[in-house]
C-alpha cells in the first residue's frame, strides 16, 4: 500500500481504516509495537493517528503519520485542522516535538515536519501558547532556535513555532524573560538579498513577541524602537527593486506593537518615527506598488501623534444652573467668568450607543428581558392618586361647554345628561381638581431667579419717527448682510422706524406658519441661562424647504487620510501654524474682535447656538470647540453658530475637534447646513445642505484633566461660500428653536377654524428655567351641543405624541411641526383624524436644553428620557408631569391608544419605530420561556405595517419590538409597562436620509421630515377603521389613505447600523494587512519543500512574485506528493 518516491515520503493508497487496521488491528509485530497506545475501538482514523504519533519509536512511521497530516489538512478548509484540535492535535504535536528533541542531536529529519506542521496548526489554535507552556515546550523551542542561529532553514522554521506559541501573552512574557527578544532581534539584518524567508519570519516573531507590553517596555529601554526605524529606512532605500514590500510591512506591524505602551509611543517620537513615516508614506502614495506601506505607516503615525489637551481652561460647560435643593458646585463655571474648574468624574458613563436608546442610566432590572412575569407585572404608580387631580385643567375638551356652537333644543338638557358624559370619575376630579389644582399648582411652577429674561429686543419695537431721504440711504446701506448682525438684531436708536419693519417693507413675509414679528415677541420672553440678546437671522427670518431632495454626499477616496496628514503636518511644522483664537464664549465681550482681515469671524451667543471657541489654525482652516451640555462636561455633539467675513469661491476648512461618538452618518453621506443671509434676502431664504472632503475620525486631543479613558473625533468638511462678506449659518442639522415653536402655535391657532377645530394651547408646567412647556389639545368641534355629539367627543380615545426631549435632535422638531401643520389643515383625512381621536401633545419636552444649545441633556445635567422610571418634580418637571398627566388619562378609564415620542438618530439611516413586545423581547433575548404559546396582542405592529406602505422614508425592517433593561426607565417602555399602552412607541428619524425606496441615495429635509410626520397622523385612521361604522363620511375619507400614490415598501432586508466605514475611524485598531494564516502557510510550505540547495539560491527565489512562488510550492508538493486519499477515505474522517 505504500509507494517511496524519497525519503520520508510516501503516498497511501488505501483508506484510513485500513491505515487503522495496520497500525492498530492488523495483528503482528506492528500492531504489538503501538498497542499500548492504541485508542479506543470507536476511535476515529485520525485520533488513531494522533494517539501513535505521540510514542511513535522509528523515524520512518513518524515521518509517514506526519505526511498524512498534512496531506489531510492540506486538502480541505480549515475546519479540518480546527477539528484535529478539538481531537487533541495541538498536543500530540508537542509531546511529538519534545520526544524529538530530547535526542541529542535532534534529528532534524523528523523535527523539521514536526515543526512545520506544528505551525500550521498552531496560530489557528487560539490556546497554543497556553498548552506550550503547560507541555513545558516553550524554553524548549527557544533553545532549538539557540542551537540553529546559522541554519536559516531550521531557524524558520522555530521562528515560526516561537510566533505561534506567543499567542499567549503570558508565554510572551516567558520567553521575552529567557532573553527571547535579544536572540530574534539579532536576526534581524540590514537590507540584503539572502535568507528572505528567515528575515520575514524573525520580524514576524519579534512582533508577536512585543504582544506582551512588559517585552514592549524591555524593547524600549534597550533601544529596539530606534533599531527597528533604522532597519525600516534601510530596507525602504534599498528596496529599489521593490521586491521586499512584505519585509517593509513586517517591520511596520513591529513597530505598531511596539508602540502599544505609552514608553513606546513616546520613543518613536523622539527617535523621529513621525518624520521618517511622514516622508515614507509621500513616497509611497507615488510609487507604484507601495500604495500597501501607506495605511501602515499613517495608522503608527496617527497611533503616536502626542495627546493634547484641549486648549481650555475647563472641561465643564461655560454655562452652570443652580439647581433646587443643591448647592451651586464651587468648581463650576459660572457665566462668563475664568478660572479652574474640575471634571465631573462621576459621570464616566461612554455615551457611544444609539442616539436615543443608550445604556445610560443602570435603574432598570437584570431581569426584565428573560423574565416573563417582570415584563407582564406593572410597577406600581410613582404617586398618590389624590395628587391626580391637578391635571384635570389639562382635559379641557371633556369640560369645554361650546357655547360658541349655535343652540339648540337639546342644549338645555337636564345636569344627569352632563353626569352621564362626564362619568362618575371625571365629575369626581372635576370636584377634587379644583381643590388638589390649587395645592399643587407651586410644584408645577419651577421658575428660577437665576434664568435671566431676555430683554426685549429692539428688532420687535415699531418706532413712530420719519425718517429724512438722506436717513433712508443710510438705513439701504445698514440692510447689507454683513452688518445685519450687528444693526438688525440688536440694540437701534429710539425714534427710528424699526430694522423688522424696514426688513418687512423691503422683501416682505414669506414663510409659510411664520412671522418674523411673532418671532422676534417668543424670543423676547424666553429665558436663556446667557441671556441672549441676539436674534440667529436664520430663526428670525424662517426657512422654506429647498426644491426636490439633496443627495448624499460622495465621498472621494482616501479624503480622511489626506486630512490625517495635514494634521501631522502640524506637529512636524508648528512654525506654519498661525493658532490664534478668533472666537471664545468665555470672552466677555460680545464678539471676538479680529485684528487680521484674513480671519473669518464666529459667534454663538444666541437661542440653540453651540461653538465655545473657534481658532484659526491657518489662513483657510479653522478648530472649533463645542460647549458641553449645562451642568455637565460631556455630550459634545449638536453646533450651530455664525461665521462672516469671508472670501467668495475659497475653501475653508472647519474641524470640530471634540466631538465624542464613536461613529456618524457624517462618514455615510451626511452633510452639516447652512443657511446664507445674502441668498435669504434675494428671496431664496433656507438651510441647504453643504460641505465637501467630510469625514469623521478619531483624533489625538483629549479632555484638559484626562483622569479616565477619554477621546474625542474631529468633524472636519469644507465650505466654499458664495458670496463675499457674507453672513451664514452652520449647523449639525436643520435647527428649531423653542421660540420658532412657540410663534408656530400662535400662527397654527389664528389658522384654524375654531367652529371646526378644538385647538388649545395650554402650560404643562415650567421649566427648572421658568419657561412655559406647552401642551396641545386638537379635535374636532362637535357639530352641535346635543347630548350626541358631546358625547362621541367626550370618548373618542387619546393619542398623545411628544419630541425633543433631546435638544440636539432638531429634526424631531421637524416631524412634530409637520404633525401638528397636518392635524389643523384642512384635509379631509386630517378631519377624520379630529373626528376619531383627541389629541394630547406636548412639542418640547426639553425646552431649556433646546434654548441653551445643549445636545442631550437639561440644566439639572441628566438625560430626560432616562427619567420616566422616578422622575424628580423639581428636576425634571416635564417629565415629571407628562408621566402624571398620562397617570391622570389612565385613571378616568381613558387610556392613550397610541403613544409616540419623536426622536432622532445619528448612527442610522431611514425612519423606523422602537416599540415593545412580550414575546418578541423573549424571543431575542434567548429565555427559555416557550413563546410559541404565548398569547399578544398583535396590534403593536400595525402602525409600522401602514407607515412602510405610505411613507415614503419609513423602513419597517429597522424596526425594533425588544424591551431592553438599560431602556427601562425611557418614555417608551414606561409608558408600556406602567400605563398599559400597547402602541407605545419611540419614532427615529434619520439625520441623514433613506438608503431604501423612492428616497434612495437622498438627504432627508425638513420637507420630507415634516411628511413623515404627516404620514405618521395618517397611519392612525388604520386603528378606527373598524369602528367607524357611525360615521360613513370617515370611512371614505379612509379610501384616501388606502389608495395613497405614495404607496411604498422598505428594502427587504435587515441592517441594524452602518458597514465599517472605509477607512479606519480608530487608530487603536489591529494594523490591515493580509490574512495571517495564509501567509504563514505558504510561508511554511515553501520551507518544507526547500532543500538546502534551494536555500542557497534564494537570492534568486525571492526575486519571483509571492504568486510565481505559490504556483512552485504547489507544483513541487504536487511533484512530491500525489493525492494520498480517496473520497472514501475522507469521508471515513
Amino acid at each position: 500500500m505504500f509507494s517511496y518516491r524519497r525519503c520520508g515520503n510516501f503516498t497511501w493508497n488505501g483508506t484510513l481504516k485500513e491505515l487503522k487496521s495496520s497500525y492498530g488491528c492488523g495483528g503482528g509485530a506492528t500492531a504489538e509495537r503501538y498497542r499500548p497506545s492504541m485508542a479506543a475501538p470507536s476511535s476515529s482514523g485520525l485520533e488513531v493517528l494522533l494517539s501513535t504519533l505521540q510514542d511513535a519509536g522509528d523515524t520512518e512511521s513518524t515521518l509517514n503519520i506526519l505526511n498524512v497530516l498534512d496531506e489531510l489538512l492540506s486538502a480541505g478548509t480549515d475546519r479540518r485542522i480546527h477539528y484535529m484540535i478539538s481531537k487533541g492535535g495541538s498536543e500530540s504535536l508537542l509531546m511529538a516535538l519534545l520526544n524529538t528533541a530530547q535526542n541529542v542531536p535532534p534529528n532534524y529529519t523528523l523535527l523539521l515536519p514536526i515543526l512545520h506542521l506544528l505551525a500550521k496548526v498552531g496560530h489557528r489554535d487560539r490556546r497554543i501558547g497556553v498548552k506550550a507552556e503547560k507541555a513545558e515546550a516553550v524554553l524548549v523551542m527557544l533553545g532549538l532556535l539557540r542551537q540553529n542561529l546559522k541554519d536559516a532553514r531550521r531557524a524558520a522554521a522555530c521562528l515560526w513555532v516561537i510566533q505561534v506559541f506567543c499567542a499567549s501573552v503570558s508565554t510572551a512574557t516567558l520567553l521575552g524573560k529567557n532573553r527571547g527578544l535579544d536572540i530574534v532581534f539579532r536576526l534581524i539584518p540590514a537590507h540584503t538579498t539572502k535568507h528572505i524567508r528567515t528575515v520575514k519570519a524573525a520580524i514576524d516573531a519579534l512582533a508577536a513577541l512585543l504582544r506582551s507590553k512588559v517585552n514592549c517596555r524591555t524593547a524600549v529601554s534597550k533601544g529596539y524602537i530606534s533599531g527597528l526605524l533604522k532597519l525600516f529606512a534601510d530596507w525602504h532605500s534599498n528596496d529599489t527593486e521593490r521586491e521586499h514590500i512584505p519585509i517593509q510591512r513586517a517591520l511596520l506591524h513591529c513597530l505598531d506593537h511596539a508602540t502599544n505602551t505609552s514608553v513606546g509611543r513616546s520613543a518613536l517620537v523622539a527617535e523621529g518615527g513621525i518624520e521618517l513615516l511622514f516622508q515614507t508614506t509621500q513616497t509611497c502614495m507615488f510609487t507604484r506598488g507601495m500604495e500597501c506601506l501607506v495605511e501602515p505607516a499613517v495608522q503608527l503615525m496617527r497611533k503616536c501623534y502626542p495627546k493634547c489637551a484641549l486648549s481650555l481652561s475647563s472641561d465643564q460647560s461655560v454655562y452652570s444652573f443652580p439647581l433646587p435643593g443643591k448647592p451651586l458646585n464651587p468648581w463650576d463655571f459660572v457665566p462668563t467668568s475664568q478660572g479652574d474648574a474640575f471634571e465631573d468624574d462621576s459621570d464616566s458613563d461612554n455615551d457611544n450607543d444609539d442616539e436615543n436608546e443608550d445604556a445610560e442610566n443602570k435603574d432598570y432590572e437584570d431581569d426584565l428581558e428573560t423574565d416573563l412575569e417582570s415584563l407582564r407585572q406593572r410597577p406600581q404608580p410613582d404617586r398618590p392618586l389624590e395628587q391626580l387631580g391637578q391635571y384635570v385643567r389639562l382635559c379641557p375638551e371633556l369640560h369645554h361647554d361650546f357655547q360658541e356652537l349655535a343652540s339648540g333644543s337639546e342644549s338645555e338638557e337636564s345636569s344627569d345628561e352632563d353626569s352621564l358624559l362626564n362619568g362618575d370619575k371625571g365629575d369626581r376630579w372635576a370636584r377634587s381638581g379644583r381643590r388638589s389644582s390649587r395645592r399643587h399648582r407651586g410644584s408645577a411652577q419651577t421658575p428660577s431667579s437665576r434664568a435671566t429674561r431676555k430683554g426685549h429686543p429692539s428688532s420687535v419695537s415699531n418706532g413712530g419717527g420719519h425718517t429724512t431721504p438722506e436717513e433712508e440711504e443710510e438705513e439701504e446701506q445698514k440692510m447689507k448682510a454683513k452688518d445685519l448682525h450687528s444693526q438688525c438684531l440688536r440694540s437701534h436708536e429710539e425714534g427710528h422706524r424699526s430694522m423688522v419693519d424696514r426688513l418687512l417693507e423691503r422683501f416682505g413675509a414669506c414663510i409659510p406658519h411664520h412671522d418674523p414679528r411673532l418671532y422676534a415677541a417668543a424670543a423676547a420672553s424666553t429665558r436663556s441661562i446667557a441671556g441672549y440678546s441676539i436674534l440667529a437671522f436664520p430663526d428670525f427670518w424662517g426657512h422654506l424647504p429647498t426644491k426636490g431632495s439633496e443627495c448624499m454626499a460622495v465621498r472621494r477616496p482616501n479624503v480622511q487620510r489626506q486630512k490625517v496628514l495635514q494634521d501631522i503636518q502640524r506637529f512636524l511644522c508648528p512654525e506654519d501654524i498661525i493658532n490664534k483664537v478668533v472666537f471664545d464664549m468665555e470672552d466677555p465681550s460680545p464678539q471676538c474682535s479680529s485684528d487680521h482681515k484674513d480671519s473669518l469671524r464666529f459667534f454663538s451667543k444666541f437661542e440653540c447656538g453651540n461653538l465655545r471657541k473657534a481658532v484659526q489654525v491657518r489662513r483657510f482652516e479653522y478648530d472649533l470647540i463645542l460647549n458641553a451640555d449645562v451642568n455637565t462636561s460631556r455630550h459634545h455633539q449638536w453646533f450651530y453658530f455664525e461665521v462672516s467675513g469671508m472670501m467668495a469661491n475659497v475653501p475653508y476648512r472647519f474641524n470640530i475637534i471634540n466631538c465624542e461618538k464613536s461613529n456618524s452618518q457624517f462618514n455615510y453621506g451626511m452633510q452639516p447646513v447652512l443657511y446664507s443671509v445674502r441668498e435669504a434676502l434675494e428671496g431664496r431664504p433656507r438651510w441647504v445642505r453643504t460641505g465637501s472632503e467630510i469625514c469623521y475620525y478619531r483624533n489625538h486631543f483629549q479632555p484638559t484633566r484626562c483622569e479616565r479613558s477619554s477621546c474625542f473625533y474631529t468633524l472636519t468638511f469644507t465650505v466654499t461660500f458664495k458670496h463675499d462678506e457674507d453672513v451664514c449659518y452652520l449647523a449639525y442639522h436643520y435647527p428649531y428653536t423653542y421660540s420658532s415653536l412657540q410663534a408656530h402655535l400662535q400662527m397654527l391657532q389664528r389658522s384654524v377654524d375654531p367652529r371646526k377645530v378644538f385647538f388649545r394651547q395650554q402650560n404643562l408646567c415650567n421649566t427648572l428655567a421658568g419657561n412655559p412647556c406647552p401642551l396641545i389639545t386638537i379635535t374636532a368641534c362637535p357639530t352641535s351641543r346635543s347630548w350626541k355629539s358631546l358625547y362621541q367627543l367626550r370618548n373618542r380615545p387619546c393619542v398623545v405624541l411628544t419630541a425633543r426631549v433631546h435638544p440636539g435632535e432638531s429634526n424631531a422638531s421637524w416631524v412634530m411641526k409637520g404633525s401638528l401643520e397636518f392635524l389643523c389643515s384642512s384635509d379631509p383625512l386630517a378631519q377624520s383624524l379630529r373626528e376619531a381621536f383627541i389629541f394630547k401633545i406636548i412639542p418640547m419636552l426639553n425646552p431649556d436644553g433646546v434654548i441653551n444649545g445643549t445636545h442631550r441633556c437639561s440644566l439639572s445635567g441628566e438625560d430626560l428620557n432616562r427619567q420616566w422610571n422616578k422622575p424628580d418634580p423639581a428636576l425634571s418637571p416635564t417629565i415629571y408631569h407628562a408621566k402624571g398627566f398620562l397617570y391622570y388619562l389612565n385613571s378616568i378609564g381613558r387610556t392613550p391608544l397610541v403613544f409616540c415620542d419623536y426622536h432622532g438618530h445619528s448612527r442610522k439611516k431611514n425612519v423606523f419605530l422602537y416599540g415593545c413586545s412580550v414575546k418578541e423581547t423573549l424571543w431575542q433575548s434567548g429565555s427559555s420561556v416557550d413563546t410559541s404559546t404565548l398569547k399578544e396582542d398583535p396590534g403593536y405592529r400595525t402602525i409600522p405595517k401602514t407607515l412602510d406602505r405610505i411613507a415614503p422614508a419609513f423602513s419597517f425592517n429597522s424596526c425594533n419590538y425588544l424591551v431592553e433593561k438599560s431602556r427601562a426607565s425611557t418614555a417608551r417602555v414606561v409608558v408600556w409597562r406602567e400605563i398599559g399602552v400597547l402602541r407605545a412607541y419611540t419614532m427615529e428619524s434619520t439625520y441623514n436620509g433613506c438608503d431604501q425606496g423612492i428616497y434612495q441615495g437622498m438627504q432627508m429635509g425638513t420637507w420630507e421630515l415634516e411628511e413623515m410626520g404627516a404620514k405618521f397622523c395618517q397611519s392612525l385612521l388604520t386603528l378606527r377603521k373598524s369602528t367607524m361604522l357611525y360615521d360613513s363620511k370617515v370611512i371614505s375619507h379612509m379610501s384616501l389613505l388606502d389608495d395613497s400614490p405614495l404607496d411604498h415598501k422598505s428594502h427587504n432586508c435587515f441592517v441594524d447600523d452602518e458597514p465599517p466605514c472605509v477607512e479606519e475611524i480608530e487608530y487603536h485598531s489591529p494594523l490591515t494587512s493580509d490574512p495571517p494564516g495564509k501567509d504563514l502557510d505558504s510561508e511554511v510550505n515553501a520551507n518544507m519543500y526547500s532543500s538546502a540547495e534551494d536555500e542557497d539560491k534564494d537570492k534568486d527565489g525571492d526575486k519571483q512574485s509571492p504568486r510565481c512562488r505559490r504556483n512552485r510550492s504547489n507544483d513541487l508538493k504536487s511533484h512530491l506528493f500525489p493525492p494520498l486519499c480517496r473520497p472514501d477515505s475522507l469521508e471515513s474522517l
